[in-house]
């Protein structure tokens, strides 16, 4: 069958010259240069000020959390030991704020994570074929020859230079990793949990006050990103003790259960709401910078929302007057950063931790932490 062929349609110049200046105008600036790391360079930038989150390579808050199972890291493992073909990384020179000159990755985090695991031996290879001589050993397993092959193979890299803003680099993600037609979790609900209680979300999500202490990008709004923080937020004050590793499942439980109370007790509304505008003035008045790391910050990590936001809320339910002096010298501290920076597991251990790091802090007194998530110290030892 011959396909059916559109009508012509005879464009105008003026037309056609609209279309020209609309796609220059949205077009991005993405130059870049190819470059190849071995092994050992991408590790050693990845983790070297990782602590502190001053690393070099590093993962932006958008990007997910390191989600490949041991099998899978196997086989990325397998393929380079074995010289196959690897996927180009992307990452990009950031241009500007805090982190001016360092290494955003935008693609390849999860590969990335993977090579560190098997380097520090935390990965122990399984599930392997072709290589199944190699299931069972971790890194230091391999004869010091074979280790020293391994950290001089290359991975190709497209490095986005500086002249690359934010949007442009998310919008590389996006289209790297779904095509372009993203659906997210928050979407998701929006279209099948709708209620009572998403309104509340849309309301507070709206809130001049939300918008000005948590910036968020015009792409991230797209993707319904100041509803998922605040959904976040109502769902761990009200449950971060009982948090399970799963955080689509834990942040589901609590839509569905607060739609069906608020069909009941309506009133209760008001209450949410109430709260989440007292703790944005206490962050408002009391944090420098609100929720941000710094004044060139124009995007707000999940986690570091999470902390500050709910440890704050926590610390106002035990002292509704909690005025404290000085937020800075916790708030900049190299402990902070640990429970915050972008890699930081959601395990219930960590997520207790983080909250009660900044509740205990704001009411001045030692951090109550539970076992399993004390942060790490650079020596590797847990710290009190």
């Amino acid at each position: 069958m011959v396909p059916r062929q559109m009508p012509l349609l005879t464009r105008t110049e003026d037309e056609q010259r609209t279309l020209d200046e609309q796609v220059q105008k949205l077009q991005k600036i993405v130059d870049y240069e190819i470059r190849e790391y071995p092994v050992e360079i991408l590790v050693d930038k990845f983790v070297t000020g990782l602590e502190a989150d001053e690393a070099e390579l590093f993962i932006p808050d958008y990007q997910r959390e390191f989600i490949w199972s041991e099998p899978q890291q196997s086989r990325f493992i397998e393929s380079i030991l074995l010289n196959l073909p690897i996927p180009y990384l992307f990452v990009a020179d950031v241009n500007e704020g805090a982190r001016e000159g360092r290494l955003e990755i935008v693609d390849g985090s999860q590969r990335i994570r993977t090579l560190v695991a098997f380097m520090q031996d935390s990965l122990r290879l399984s599930g392997l074929i072709k290589l199944d001589k190699a299931n069972g050993f971790v890194f230091s397993d391999m004869s010091v020859p074979r280790q020293m092959r391994f950290k001089r193979k290359t991975l190709r890299t497209i490095e986005l230079t500086e002249s690359t803003d934010e949007e442009a680099r998310r919008e590389i993600f996006d289209r790297l990793n779904s095509g372009g037609t993203p659906i997210q979790p928050m979407e998701q609900r929006r279209g099948s949990m709708d209620g009572p209680f998403m309104k509340v979300l849309e309301e507070c999500a709206n809130l001049a006050a939300f918008t000005q202490l948590c910036p968020v990008s015009a792409i991230k709004k797209k993707l319904q990103e100041p509803q998922e923080l605040v959904l976040r937020y109502f769902a761990y004050c009200d449950n971060y003790q009982a948090f399970s590793k799963n955080v689509d499942v834990f942040l589901d439980d609590f839509l569905k259960g607060a739609n069906t109370a608020l069909t009941t007790t309506p009133e209760k509304s008001e209450e949410y709401r109430q709260q989440f505008e007292i703790m944005l003035a206490f962050v408002g008045r009391h944090f420098p910078h609100g929720f941000r790391k710094d004044a060139a910050n124009q995007s707000v990590p999940r986690i570091r929302f999470e902390s500050i936001a709910i440890g704050a809320t926590l610390a106002l339910r035990e002292n509704p007057q909690l005025d404290p002096l000085d937020v800075t010298s916790w708030l900049e501290s190299k402990e902070f950063k640990r429970h915050t920076r972008s890699d930081a597991s959601n395990s219930r251990p960590r997520v207790v931790n983080r909250i009660h790091f900044v509740r205990d802090n704001l009411l001045g007194r030692p951090v109550e932490y539970i076992e399993g998530g004390l942060p790490i110290g650079a020596d590797g030892s847990r710290e009190a």
